[in-house]
This record gives structure tokens, sequence and C-alpha cells, in this order.
């Protein structure tokens, strides 16, 4: 009885395949080891087979944060402004928190693909309808992104510090460090934020976040009123 060569039972390669390989690879192991070798690498392939599903290295980041920004929560039409803005938000820094490299290109790219338009296209409309003037419903976007951003931002450098340094100290011990030789006369008021607040807890990202999204949105619906 003759022998018959064995079936390759990998799975096809296509574009939604190339690029969730590559947002899985820049989790692993962040955006600088990602090439199209190395992702080549990663999917059983040699790196000339992807071009047949992404133009170059730069679509490929184009699909990539187009899958991230997949992830985030968009405005329902039946959702209050107030209440689908905080849901956004806290929904995109979400995303950046399980992709941290992200948040270095969602904000470069120059082309968007059709999530991300479809996100932008629902975010505007929820302001709009709600009574927002366009350009205040553009500034409004941007000021909620650069605060969203600006904590992932932050998330991703204590990230990198951790990572190149294994014995960084938490919070509260860099406080007690900072407190033994700042002066307390010259610096009153760091004295106080660090023995009062800082050393009993730590930094408490969480409610940094809050904080800064609710003076958002309520100088927001406090415009909203004004330009009713």
């Amino acid at each position: 009885m003759g022998t018959t060569e064995p079936r390759d039972h990998r799975e096809p390669l296509t574009r939604e395949r190339v690029l969730r390989a590559g947002v899985q690879l820049a989790d692993a192991r962040g955006l600088e080891r990602l090439s199209m070798r190395t992702l080549g690498r990663a999917l059983g392939v040699e790196a000339m087979s992807l071009y047949n599903h992404v133009e170059n290295k730069d679509d490929l980041l184009d699909g990539m944060v187009d899958l991230v920004i997949a992830e985030v929560e968009a405005p329902p039409a039946d959702t209050p402004w107030k209440t689908a803005m905080r849901r956004r938000a806290v929904s995109s820094r979400a995303a950046f928190a399980r992709h941290p490299w992200a948040v270095r290109l969602v904000g470069t790219r120059a082309s968007a693909g059709p999530a991300r338009l479809q996100h932008f296209e629902n975010t505007i409309g929820s302001l709009r309808r709600a009574g927002f003037a366009p350009g205040t419903a553009v500034h409004a976007l941007s000021t909620l992104d650069g605060f969203v951003h600006g904590f992932g931002v932050h998330r991703l450098h204590v990230a990198e510090a951790s990572a190149a340094e294994d014995d960084l100290p938490d919070d509260a011990a860099m406080a007690v460090a900072l407190a033994r030789w700042l002066p307390a006369g010259e610096y009153p008021y760091l004295n106080e934020l660090i023995r009062d607040h800082v050393i009993p807890g730590g930094y408490d990202e969480d409610a940094s976040f809050a904080f800064g999204l609710d003076l958002i949105l309520d100088g927001l619906e406090e415009r909203l009123a004004d330009e009713a």
C-alpha cells in the first residue's frame, strides 16, 4: 500500500490573522521587536508571504491600531452623551492597558481603518445629538482622548521602568525615601502630600483617572448648557 503525503492543517493566512498575530507579538515583546521577519516566524511562514495581506510595515501598524480601537466601546445611539463618553473613556483606558504599545501609535497614524472611522463617527454623533456644536464636539473628543492617552503613556513608562529595573520600589517606598531629604520648612506642601496621601496608600491611579474624567465631563456639561 502506497504512502500519502501528510496534509497541511495550518490555518490559512489572512489579513486578520496577520494583524492579530502582530498585536499578540507587540503585546508580548513590545513594538520595537516587531518586524516582518519576526511576524512571519511567529506565523510559521516566510516574511514575503505577509505582503500578500499587508502592503508594508505601515499598513501592518495601521491595521493593528484598528484592531485595538475595535475593542473600545463606541457610544450607542440611545445612550446619554455623558454616560457614553464615560464608558468610552474607561473602555479606552482598559484597551491601552491590554496593549500598552498602541498608545504611541493611535495618535500618529495618518490613515484610519474602518473600525476607527466608525468609532469616531459614533462618538461625534453622540456629542452632536446631545446638542454640542461641531467645533465643540471636536474639542471635546480631543480633550477626552488626550486625557486617556496621557494615562496610557504613564502606564507604559511605568511598565518600561519596571522592566528595566527589577527592584524598582513602589510609590510608598519612593515617597518615604523622598521625604527623608526633602526639607519640610522649604517644601511644606510636598511634605504634607507625601505624609498624608502617598505614604499611607501610594498613588491611586484609578481615583486620579475618575477625578480627572469627572472634571472634563462636568465642564463639557456646563459648556453644553451655555450653547443651548
